[in-house]
């Protein structure tokens, strides 16, 4: 039994993460500001993260074997966490994402095209911090989300104290209502109906990953292994914006239609015309095995499908 202690781990995947650790018998500890009860055998400690004196104070004296933080999204919180679970934790797995790779946030190393992008494109032990940008705004946080993510990551790295990974997840998809984001219900409701669906005109293709297999690869970060540095999530197999509608297609009996927007202009979700598809041969070296894609898609379209066809209350 390990003590394990998660930050966020309200929702989607994050709370499948503590319902799966509490089934095998460690010791969950959630954080988070109330917005849900945490499952039955898990202590809630219910505190703003954001407030240093009021989550030092929080934890008390308590220490943990693991950190997992789902819900560092800026350097600031990962200053914060980094001085508050100093002393307290042996290991800190923060839940980062695929869009630390997106060349048009950031300048990154070219990666031609086609070829599955390492961890080594962005080094959070050089990247860097600037802890004086208006990351407690909202809208800014918005627009410059994926350079929060590598600012927290390079934080986490530097601070010492406890060994660090992070998980950098591709795009998840599956769990019907769960999936909060609606990326995929855009696609089953739009097709369903009949609409059309803006694509780019050349779509690169991206990775996605199953909430399942996320929260199974997190609990393996956290628990079985000791690796540092960044390491990527994401099921094997490229699929293009033209495969996730076809798949779409093929359980709603409706042909896709498809609008090409003009260059620079928005698409739809998982259109993309930039190239930084992740590679996941440093997980699968440290012993981690991925599903492919095509296999665990059509039941996660067939959820979506089921969450839009049940009423509202």
């Amino acid at each position: 039994m390990q003590r394990i202690c998660v930050i966020g781990g309200s929702r989607y995947f994050g709370k499948l993460l503590v319902e799966r650790l509490r089934a095998d018998g460690h010791q969950v500890t959630v954080i988070n500001r109330g917005s849900a009860r945490a499952p039955a055998g898990v202590e809630h400690l219910v505190v703003d993260r954001d407030d240093e004196a009021a989550l030092v104070a929080a934890l008390g004296s308590r220490t943990f074997d693991t950190v997992v933080d789902q819900v560092c999204y800026t350097p600031v919180q990962a200053a914060i966490a980094a001085r508050a679970f100093a002393d307290r934790t042996r290991r800190y797995v923060m839940t980062s994402t695929i869009e630390v790779y997106d060349p048009a946030t950031a300048a990154l190393p070219t990666v031609p095209a086609g070829a599955p992008v390492p961890e080594a494109t962005v080094d959070p032990r050089a990247w860097q911090v600037a802890m004086d940008l208006p990351w407690h705004d909202e809208a800014y946080l918005e627009a410059h989300y994926a350079e929060g993510k590598r600012q927290a990551e390079a934080v986490l790295t530097r601070a010492g104290g406890f060994a660090f990974t992070a998980v950098r997840g591709a795009h998840v998809l599956g769990g019907g209502e769960r999936e909060f984001t609606g990326r995929l219900a855009y696609y089953t409701e739009r097709i369903a109906r009949g609409d059309a669906v803006a694509v780019h005109a050349d779509a690169l293709p991206t990775v996605f990953i199953h909430h399942e297999e996320l929260a199974d690869l997190l609990r393996w970060a956290a628990t079985a292994t000791d690796f540092t540095g960044p390491v990527n999530a994401c099921s094997d197999g490229l699929l293009d914006v033209h495969d996730l509608t076809a798949a779409v297609a093929a359980q709603t009996g409706r042909e896709p239609v498809h609008e090409t927007v003009a260059p620079g202009e928005a698409a739809s979700p998982f259109s993309f015309d930039r190239h930084y598809a992740m590679s996941n041969s440093r997980a699968k070296q440290l012993g981690f095995a991925f599903s492919r894609t095509t296999d665990w898609l059509p039941g996660a379209v067939a959820e979506a499908l089921t969450a839009s066809a049940a009423p509202t209350a």
